[in-house]
């Protein structure tokens, strides 16, 4: 029985739950996994899970097993980093989850310079606007933007971009291009159904609210851009997610000399399971490659 294999099954039977789920996310087929099992147990002549119809849990002993076994792993992994040296790069599978729209303009463009640096890296990106449970998706690194709901996740900011109001040339010539937040009231505007429709600006220390109205929301950041760029509506949005329209003029901001409120763009590791070097180092990378981008502060 190969102990590094076997130690990683386990974890992910535990990190998971579920025979199946540590299963799809190893690419094997189930009956390995539970065979792994039942070899370790047998080798360990101790029960290391409780199984029962919510599914599995450690045993007391099982508990002690997985976390001396995640602190294995993990300096197993760094030991082979340090032995390859640090230009052999990384290898395996790395498993990254992103907004759909900021993973298309800004993080798919990336990984063929991160894949030539590691020829035996393979990326598999979850393109997701939804908070998806990492545990369970067996997400190495999930990339999110804005506050984090669960104070518990493991986290590291990477960036923070400006949000402005925007709106095309073909908008604002037609509806006229507002002067001051109160005339927005006035306009169409995309709405994003995340957020709300009480748009807060301020100016020299001094905060102003106005609710806005429009004939279209949406529920995707995809469908914002595509309304937008349609000349529909002003919309309030990251500069990250109109980067190359701003640049090219294609897309406008208006009420230049009111502020909004940043947003942060965050890496976000799963809780309770060990952080990989494959995604610390590709947090590291998206960093300094965001670093000086026109979205970012």
């Amino acid at each position: 029985m190969d102990r590094y294999q076997a130690m990683t099954t386990f974890v992910r039977v535990v990190e998971t739950g579920s025979f199946s789920a540590a299963a799809r996310q190893l690419n094997v087929g189930q009956p390995a996994v539970s065979k792994t099992i039942a070899q370790l147990e047998n080798r360990l002549q101790v029960s290391l899970l409780i199984r029962s119809t919510h599914g599995l849990s450690p045993t007391e002993a099982g508990q002690r097993f997985f976390e001396r076994a995640k602190v294995a792993i993990q300096e197993a992994d760094e030991a082979e980093l340090a032995a390859r040296g640090a230009g052999a790069g990384l290898s395996g599978c790395l498993r990254v989850s992103a907004a759909t729209t900021f993973a298309r303009l800004h993080i798919v463009p990336l990984l063929p310079r991160f894949l030539a640096d590691n020829p035996e890296l393979e990326i598999d990106v979850i393109l997701d606007d939804r908070v998806i449970d990492l545990v369970a998706e067996g997400v190495d690194l999930s990339l999110r933007m804005g506050t984090l709901a669960d104070s518990a996740a493991v986290a590291r900011k990477l960036a923070t971009g400006g949000r402005s109001v925007l709106a095309t040339p073909g908008y604002l010539a037609r509806a006229g291009e507002p002067r001051t937040p109160a005339e927005l009231a006035g306009h169409d505007v995309v709405i994003y159904s995340q957020t709300a429709n009480v748009w807060a600006l301020s100016r020299d220390g001094t905060e102003t609210s106005v609710t806005v109205h429009g004939r279209v929301r949406v529920s995707a950041a995809e469908g914002l851009r595509e309304a937008v760029l349609a000349d529909m509506g002003l919309t309030i949005a990251s500069d990250w997610m109109f980067a190359r329209e701003i640049e090219s003029g294609a897309v406008r901001r208006v009420l230049t000399d009111w502020s909004l409120p940043p947003i942060d763009l965050w890496a976000v590791f799963p809780a309770g399971r060990m952080m990989s070097a494959k995604a610390r180092q590709f947090a590291a990378f998206v960093e300094q490659a965001l670093a000086g981008h026109s979205g970012a502060a």
